[in-house]
Formats: C-alpha cells, sequence, structure tokens
C-alpha cells in the first residue's frame, strides 16, 4: 500500500528503481489503445485470396476502416471457428470498406497449411499476418511472454490511424462477429454525423443528436428513448 511506506527518501538520494522481470512485463503491455494511434508495422503473410506469400505494413491500411485481429494460434480448436466467422462476412466489411488482417505468431508457412488443410476454413480469402518475433502483438498490448502467443484482440481502427474500439478475451471464447459488424456500422454512423449512438443501436434506430441538442438533452436522455427502444 502506498500510504504503508513511512520512510521518505529525499528526492536527491532518491535510489535507482530496479524492476523485476514481471514489473518489466506488466510495465511494456498497454492498458488499452483506444483513442491512441495503433503501433506501426511489417510483417510476412500468407494472402488466402491469391494463395500467396506477401508482407502487410501498417502503411497499406492508412486512410482506411480496417481491423487488426489477434488470435492464439494455427492448428487450434476455437481459433479458425472465429477466422471461418470473419471470413464468412468478409463481403459485408468489404462493402463498408473495411479491411481485416488477422494476425499470430505462427509462421507464413503455418498459415499457409492450416488454410489448405483445415475444413471450417474452405474458400478462406483473408490475410493472416505472421508475427513470429511476436514484435507485433506486443506493440498492441496483447502478447503473452511465457506462451509465445497472443489473446484474442480485436482492434478496430479508422481512416486518422486511431484506435476506436478494442476488445481482448483468454483463449477459452470465441468472439461474436455480427456484434463487430453493429459496433462498425455504428462507429462508421457517428464519424459521418457527429451523432452518438446508445446501446444496441443498428442502422435505422434512433441515434442521440448531441452534436445539435446538447443542453436539451442532459439529464433527460429517456426524453429521446426508451429502454423498450433500446431492447427492441
Amino acid at each position: 500500500m502506498a500510504c504503508d511506506n513511512t520512510n521518505v527518501v529525499p528526492h536527491e538520494e532518491e535510489p535507482e528503481t530496479i524492476e523485476t522481470n514481471q514489473e518489466k512485463k506488466e510495465n511494456s503491455m498497454s492498458s488499452t489503445l483506444v483513442m491512441r494511434k495503433t503501433p506501426e508495422f511489417t510483417m510476412e503473410a500468407y494472402d488466402a485470396k491469391t494463395g500467396h506469400y506477401t508482407t502487410v505494413d501498417s502503411k497499406d491500411y492508412e486512410g482506411k476502416w480496417h481491423v487488426v485481429c489477434f488470435y492464439p494460434a494455427d492448428f487450434t480448436f476455437v481459433c479458425p471457428t472465429e477466422l471461418a466467422a470473419m471470413n464468412a462476412k468478409a463481403d459485408e466489411f468489404e462493402k463498408m470498406g473495411v479491411e481485416i488482417l488477422a494476425v499470430s505468431t505462427d509462421t507464413k508457412f503455418s498459415h499457409k497449411r492450416f488454410v489448405e488443410t483445415e475444413p471450417v476454413l474452405k474458400d478462406f480469402k483473408l490475410t493472416i499476418g505472421a508475427d513470429a518475433t511476436g514484435e507485433v502483438s506486443r506493440a498492441f498490448g496483447v502478447y503473452l511472454e511465457d506462451e509465445g502467443v497472443a489473446l484474442r484482440g480485436r482492434f478496430l481502427i479508422d481512416p486518422h490511424g486511431v484506435c476506436v474500439a478494442q476488445e481482448v478475451q483468454a483463449p477459452s471464447v470465441g468472439r461474436n462477429v455480427n456484434e463487430f459488424l453493429r459496433q462498425v456500422e455504428a462507429w462508421q454512423h457517428a464519424e459521418k454525423t457527429g451523432e452518438v449512438c446508445p446501446a444496441n443501436w443498428r442502422p435505422g434506430k434512433k441515434t442521440l443528436p448531441v452534436n445539435t441538442e446538447a443542453e436539451k438533452m442532459t439529464g433527460r436522455v429517456g426524453d429521446y428513448v426508451t429502454i423498450e427502444e433500446l431492447l427492441s
């Protein structure tokens, strides 16, 4: 406890701080990237659409909505179901101008073999980054040092390179691609209109016009939207 330490060392005599390995590990992981510029990166990748190896660079996504989606490993169990779900919605993301980059710490060779042999990944057409050193996963704050793999981290990044939504989960439970699509639609609408989207918002439902009626709405949000409308 900070208040338990009664032996205060004068500033000029303060000893050099020595971090333990655990402290260094914890300090190297950012708690969130939301509302911050995302890290730059370059890495090898497998482009399943063309069937060829390639290189991906963060500069490739400048000026575009995109998602960087980390998963623990190829040839596992939950991971291929998540990749298949994202792939099944790839056309919808494309219509919204959103590019998808999946990433794990496997090699590009592993990615190719994984896509070719896993039945649920039939007709897979996304690009998978090969973060074999863990450098990119570390930069995004999702790398597990002891295991050498990434957590399930999904980052939605706007055309300015700023992360607007981040979701990080432990390995045992997969993420919901339909909910992620809803979030993308909401973020794009909010950026375009200056309005904000209440809970569960979908296209066609009410937004909150804080860009024009903020003073009227303060403390009176229930006059604009009801709980029944939010849950419908």
